[in-house]
């Protein structure tokens, strides 16, 4: 009669805990839509900025961002078209917190600056002209 042999107990391999397993990158274009539609939830907020177009895609006049990500720390550039006259320093505050507070929370990244170009300024007049061209086309 043969005995049986025993067999070595299986290691198994250590336990690596899940923030160990791998990487993430957030590329720099998704961290300019994450500032870009922050930009757009501030100027709401305060009821500022050009109408919004009919239409999917870009708005004309929405918030632009470009962003340079370097270890986890984002440096952001926003274009915005701003109403006249209104309070464009206080819009432009506005933008940057929600921006830094936005991108921090929703890519855990730093952000140090909040650059803004106001790229256009949308007076009633030019409103009514505006929405004289859409209806005509």
């Amino acid at each position: 009669m043969t005995t049986p042999r025993s067999t070595p107990p299986r290691s198994t391999p250590p336990r690596v805990p899940p923030g160990d397993r791998g990487a993430t990158r957030i590329t720099d274009r998704v961290v300019a839509k994450i500032a870009a539609q922050a930009a757009r939830e501030a100027l709401a907020a305060q009821g500022a900025g050009p109408p919004a177009a009919a239409g999917a895609g870009a708005v004309p006049g929405a918030p632009h961002a470009t962003v340079t990500v370097h270890h986890d720390i984002a440096r952001v550039r926003v274009s915005l078209e701003l109403d006249y006259p209104s309070d464009l320093a206080a819009q432009c505050a506005a933008v940057r917190r929600q921006v830094v507070r936005r991108v921090e929370e929703c890519a855990s990244m730093s952000v140090p600056e909040v650059d803004i170009d106001i790229e256009h300024l949308h007076s009633a007049h030019t409103r009514t002209a505006a929405s004289r061209d859409r209806k005509l086309r």
